[in-house]
This record gives structure tokens, C-alpha cells and sequence, in this order.
């Protein structure tokens, strides 16, 4: 018996010795792993999305104040041709037989429409002017021995600057401002008929050079020898587009996400400072201008609204987000005369 214990004892002292191993993670151990995750990762989202959203902002800030500088340098350029800019009594009158009164509300868009430009409500003329606009190899020189000569010439044109706040989706939400112009053609050397029809439709008394110089339709010359019309003022405020004609010029944009905030009333600080009597139309802070009829000159003053491209709401003009409304201002004298000065 003892022999047989002794046996057992000594088998079980050789039997070798299994270790059970443990492979991966205890639940613990997870728990732990993804709290310290938690901990670390969502400071560093955090930060990174401020950091994209900081830089959107930024770059909607940058956006809109070059685009607002760009607009403002494309119609200083256009102002300095003018001979001639409307004041707003000319622009808030219409047409009548009596000079002194006459406007031409009722001879340019909205009210003789225009494209999109078909209703005072959605669309106001801001700024109107007269210019001559350079035609690049209209006419042929006489003196030439080929066809292919030509000399560059001047017409008048009448120019004007809209603000458009419409419930288009092709646009933002906030306004735009539209450029809208009808230019006369390029007169034959006679310029007027000698007994038979003119050459370009609806201008029976003209002879322009060919009909692909045709005046635009609805144009119409303005007249300084108008009959009971004293003065510059009355007689620009006198003219007429062609009666029948429909305008086929359509407005077209000249930059979008303009403020569209309300003008304020008049006892509101932020309400537009103007001299007395110069004060463009003006419904909308985004674009409104100066006008100094008398010399030519006007003061504009342009406002972006970078918040409208952040959110599609809630971004009207306020002194928190002031920073999101870049401005920019220049006054422009037109370098372009009549005879009559």
C-alpha cells in the first residue's frame, strides 16, 4: 500500500505544470480605454471644427468684401463716362408735359419693364446716368482702300443701377444689385433720311451705318432743344423712351448678397447722411448714392451681407454681427460734358 502511494506521489511531481493564459482585453479594460478615447479625442474635435467653422466665417467675410470693392471699382469706372446723372425727384416722377415736373419714373424699369425688373416692390432704381460708350471699329474710314479699316467711335447711352430683392432661387436670400442699359446706334456721316424710310426699325428719321448698329429698343435721344424746357435739369427730366417699344435689355447682375435690412427712420443714427436733397431712392441700407446734379457728381455707398452665405436665416444687419456687413463708399464725378456747359 505504501508502494502504491509512493507511485502516485511521485507521478504527480513530474506532471507538468499547465498555465491557462488570458489572450485580449478584460470588459474593464475596455470601459477604461474608450473613456480615456472620450476624454482626449473630443477636445481635438472640438477645436477642429471651430477651427473649420471659424475659417468658413472668414472666408465668407473675405468674400464679400472683395466682391463689394469689385462692384464699387466696376461703377466708379461706369460714373466717371457720365454727362449726366438723375437726381431722385427725377426718379420718383413720372413723365409729364410741364419740364419743370417731369421725371422719368414711368420711362425706365420697373414701371416700363425689364427682364425681372417688373415691380417697385422688388426692384428700385438707385442710380441713373447719361454716358458715352466707347463702340470699338464701327466705321469704316473714308479714306481706306479695304473694307477692313475701321475707326472707333462714341453713342450715348442710358445707364441704371437697380437693387433686387425678389424671391428668386437662383439668388441668395439677401438683394443684388442689377445693371440695366439701352445705348443708341452708330449714325450713318448723313444721319438723317433724305426722303425714304430709315434703316433700322421703329427709327424712321435716322440712317444709321448698317443694322447691326442699330439703337437698342425703347431708346430714344435725349433733346436740348426741347420746346419749354429751361435748363439741363429740364430737360433731361423731359426725356422719353420710344412709345411703343417693349425694352429687350434685360438687367443683369453685377454682384449678389447685398444687405437687404430696411432703411431705418430718419432719427436713427444709422439712417443714410446725404446733403440735404441728394439722397438717391432708397428703401434697403445695401446701395444707396449721393447725387450732386449739378457738377456731375455722386457719392456710393455699398453694403455686403456675409452672413447671408452662413445661414439661410436670421441674418439681418445688427450691431453684434456688424462685422459679417462690409461697406465700402467713393464719390464719383463724371468726367464726360455737353455743349450746353
Amino acid at each position: 500500500m505504501k508502494n502504491i502511494l509512493s507511485f502516485f506521489i511521485k507521478i504527480q511531481i513530474k506532471s507538468p505544470k499547465f498555465v491557462q493564459q488570458v489572450n485580449g482585453f478584460t470588459l474593464i479594460e475596455l470601459l477604461v480605454a474608450l473613456l480615456l478615447a472620450f476624454l482626449v479625442l473630443t477636445p481635438l474635435l472640438g477645436f477642429m471644427v471651430n477651427i473649420l467653422s471659424t475659417d468658413q466665417k472668414e472666408q465668407a467675410k473675405a468674400n464679400s468684401e472683395q466682391e463689394i470693392q469689385t462692384a464699387l471699382d466696376y461703377i466708379t469706372n461706369d460714373l466717371q463716362q457720365a454727362i449726366y446723372i438723375y437726381d431722385k425727384n427725377a426718379l420718383t416722377t413720372n413723365s409729364n408735359s410741364v419740364a419743370a415736373s417731369s421725371g422719368i419714373q414711368d420711362q425706365i424699369p420697373p414701371v416700363k419693364p425689364a427682364g425681372v425688373c417688373t415691380s417697385s416692390s422688388t426692384c428700385q432704381a438707385i442710380l441713373v446716368f447719361w454716358k458715352r460708350k466707347f463702340v470699338s471699329g464701327a466705321i469704316t474710314l473714308s479714306s481706306s482702300t479695304t473694307s477692313n479699316t475701321k475707326d472707333d467711335t462714341f453713342v450715348y447711352s442710358l445707364v441704371a443701377y437697380y437693387l433686387i430683392k425678389d424671391s428668386s432661387t437662383t439668388w441668395s436670400k439677401a438683394a443684388r444689385i442689377a445693371r440695366f442699359e439701352i445705348s443708341d446706334g452708330v449714325l450713318a456721316a448723313s444721319g438723317t433720311t433724305t426722303g425714304t424710310a430709315g434703316n433700322c426699325t421703329g427709327y424712321s428719321n435716322d440712317i444709321y451705318i448698317d443694322t447691326s448698329h442699330c439703337p437698342d429698343v425703347g431708346f430714344q435721344r435725349f433733346n436740348l432743344n426741347l420746346a419749354g424746357a429751361t435748363g439741363l435739369t429740364n430737360q433731361m427730366n423731359s426725356w422719353k423712351a420710344t412709345a411703343s417699344a417693349t425694352y429687350t435689355q434685360q438687367p443683369l447682375v453685377l454682384v449678389d448678397f447685398i444687405d437687404q435690412t430696411s432703411i431705418p427712420t430718419s432719427t436713427d443714427p444709422s439712417y443714410p447722411t446725404c446733403p440735404t436733397g441728394t439722397l438717391s431712392p432708397v428703401s434697403l441700407m445695401g446701395f444707396y448714392a449721393c447725387i450732386d446734379v449739378a457738377n456731375t457728381t455722386a457719392q456710393v455707398f455699398l453694403r455686403g451681407n456675409a452672413l447671408a452665405r452662413l445661414q439661410n436665416s436670421n441674418f439681418d444687419y445688427s450691431q453684434n454681427n456688424q462685422t459679417y456687413f462690409p461697406t465700402a463708399n467713393r464719390r464719383v464725378q463724371g468726367r464726360g460734358y455737353l455743349f450746353t456747359k
